[in-house]
C-alpha cells in the first residue's frame, strides 16, 4: 500500500514534468508543427517513469496505473482551462496508457527481467506513442484555428503560430531522423551494456 501511495504523489508530479516536456501539443497552437518533439519528450518521460515504478515495486501492471494517473491529472487540468472559457479542443490530453500497457506486458511476458523490460519495452513505447498520438490529433476539429482565435495568455507575442510555417519542422526528413534515432538511442544502450557485461 506504502508502495502505490507514494506512486500516486509522484506520478502527479511527474505529470507536471511530462507536460511540460511535451508543452507542444499539450496545448494545440504547437501541435502539429512539434510533433517530432512532442514524441521523443513523451515517449522518453513515460517509459522512464514507468520503468522506474515498475522495478519500484516490481508488479505489473503499474506503468499503466502511472499513466492512468498522468492521464486523469490531465483531464483535469483540460477541464479548468475549459471552465475559464476556452474550446474544448483548447488542451489535448496525450495518450500514455497504450503505450504503458506495452511495457507492463513485456515485464510479464519476459518473467519480469529488467533488461527486456527497457530493451523491447522501450522500444515498443517509442515506436507506439507517436502512432497512438497522431490519432489523438487527428481527431481535432481545428488546432491552427483555435491557436490563433484563442492564443494562450502566457504565450510571447513573438511564439505565435505564423501559418505557413506549419508542417515545415515535421515534414523535415532530418527532423523525423532524429527523433527516431533519439526513440531508439534507449534501447540501443540498454543492449551494449548487456553485451558488454558477457
Amino acid at each position: 500500500t506504502t508502495h502505490y501511495l507514494f506512486i500516486v504523489v509522484v506520478a502527479v508530479n511527474s505529470t507536471l514534468l511530462t507536460i511540460n516536456a511535451g508543452d507542444y501539443i499539450f496545448y494545440t497552437d504547437w501541435a502539429w508543427t512539434s510533433f517530432v518533439v512532442f514524441s521523443i519528450s513523451q515517449s522518453t518521460m513515460l517509459a522512464v517513469g514507468a520503468v522506474y515504478y515498475l522495478l519500484f515495486t516490481g508488479v505489473p501492471g503499474t506503468a499503466t496505473y502511472y499513466a492512468t494517473i498522468m492521464t486523469i491529472y490531465t483531464w483535469v487540468a483540460k477541464g479548468a482551462w475549459f471552465a475559464l472559457g476556452y474550446p474544448y479542443d483548447f488542451v489535448t490530453v496525450p495518450v500514455w496508457i497504450p503505450s504503458a500497457m506495452l511495457l507492463d506486458l513485456t515485464y510479464w511476458a519476459t518473467r519480469r527481467n529488467k533488461h527486456m523490460l527497457i530493451l523491447v519495452g522501450g522500444t515498443l513505447c517509442g515506436l507506439s506513442l507517436p502512432l497512438f498520438n497522431m490519432i489523438n490529433l487527428l481527431l481535432i476539429k481545428d488546432p491552427l484555428q483555435i491557436a490563433f482565435q484563442y492564443p494562450r495568455p502566457t504565450l510571447p507575442p513573438y511564439m505565435t503560430p505564423i501559418e505557413p510555417q506549419v508542417g515545415k519542422f515535421y515534414n523535415s526528413p532530418v527532423a523525423l531522423g532524429s527523433g527516431a534515432s533519439a526513440v531508439l538511442t534507449v534501447p540501443i544502450a540498454a543492449l551494449g551494456a548487456k553485451l558488454n557485461t558477457w
